[in-house]
């Protein structure tokens, strides 16, 4: 049988659960169903919040399906800042899953379902299970305040919790509560982080692996988000007509971005060296996805052999062949149909760090 090994860790000030195990994707689909388990990218490593009932309730979940190694888990005082919330009541947990279902009937993301659920799996037992029909107003703003805002969740992730209590409470329950009462924070408006040309080359040519070589590269020459570049198939590529279809992206959308000759060429490279059967990129086992972590590693180790001092991320790369496109000449409602970006605003962000006009102007400290 599988083993998961739990270990303490302390994340953003709290302590938390980590479960490690060696990468299997069975294993791994079936740690990403637990209730409670979040990926953390910053950390790499899968976590569930510390209590004191958590042990029991993942060796409950876990039991004849892999076994728990916790020999190296130590109890730790929680703060009394942040107390203990109740476990989730039957009740509630049926209304959670009620939930869930009726977002997957209406084709709803699997992220979209996980965040949603998980949000409103905190209110319930920030609320100790309060029946949803006895919910009030104050109650959200309570929630807000000493729980959102006092554990200093981001705002990305308190405009998640108002979306999944407006949608929840407004279809399922019908009752008239205002979610919006939780005020919508502003979002920082910060600036995507671009690679010169040069230091992208330096990325990209660091691999002497074809199939590293390839997946990075197609990341930045089609502009792909990473669970993009993942998800395709062989035949996703139509190199006779040069073009790479993107299927069922972030908002359910179909995409088609042109493929350079010199992109088919490595291609054609990486695919008479290792043969993939169903997707373009696979693991160690034939027919399964390349995994998250293992893409990861591979931009890590390119960063290391150039040196590059930068915390470059995959998604860096997105974001530089949006700007080169845009210092390039290309039309902004071209670079947002190849980005697949449902708004224009989004892709507008890009004007803000491209520095082919910028560099055309002239400062008046050199007429001084």
């Amino acid at each position: 049988m599988k083993t998961i090994v739990l270990k303490n860790a302390v994340f953003e000030g709290l302590p938390v659960i980590c479960l490690e195990f060696p990468y299997d994707f069975a294993l791994k689909e079936l740690v990403k169903t637990y209730p409670e388990c979040q990926w953390s990218r910053k950390h790499k490593a899968w976590w569930v919040p510390y209590r004191e009932d958590q042990l029991d309730a993942l060796l409950r979940f876990f039991r004849g399906k892999v076994w728990l190694d916790y020999s190296g888990l130590r109890k730790v005082k929680i703060p009394d800042t942040f107390a203990d919330l109740p476990v989730l009541s039957s009740t509630i947990r049926l209304e959670v899953n009620k939930f869930g279902d009726w977002m997957r009937n209406r084709r709803y993301a699997d992220s979209t379902v996980k965040t949603y659920t998980e949000a409103m799996t905190l209110f319930f037992r920030f609320m100790e299970n309060k029946e949803p029909a006895a919910v009030t107003n104050d109650d959200l703003e309570l929630f807000n305040r000493d729980f959102i805002i006092r554990k200093k969740y981001s705002v990305s992730y308190q405009s998640q919790v108002i979306n999944a209590l407006k949608l929840y409470f407004g279809t399922l329950v019908k009752k008239k509560l205002d979610p919006e009462i939780i005020k919508r924070p502003k979002k920082p408006k910060l600036l995507p982080n671009v690679l010169s040309k040069e230091e992208v080359k330096w990325i990209l040519e660091a691999h002497q692996n074809i199939k590293h070589r390839a997946m990075l590269s197609l990341i930045y020459a089609c502009g792909l988000r990473r669970s993009e570049l993942l998800g395709l198939k062989i035949q996703d590529v139509d190199a006779r007509r040069g073009l790479l279809i993107i299927r069922q992206s972030k908002g359910r959308k179909d995409r088609v971005v042109p493929l350079s000759e010199k992109v088919v060429d490595l291609l054609r490279q990486y695919y008479r060296a290792y043969k993939p059967e169903v997707f373009l990129f696979e693991g160690q086992e034939k027919g399964e996805k390349y995994s998250d972590r293992s893409l990861e590693s591979v931009l890590k180790q390119a960063l290391g052999k150039i040196k590059l001092n930068k915390p470059v991320t995959l998604h860096w790369l997105r974001h530089s062949y949006a700007t080169h496109l845009l210092e390039n000449g290309t039309d902004l409602r071209y670079i947002q149909e190849l980005l697949g970006h449902k708004s224009s605003k989004t892709t507008e962000k890009y004007t803000h760090v491209s520095t082919h006009s910028l560099q055309q102007i002239k400062s008046p400290f050199d007429d001084l």
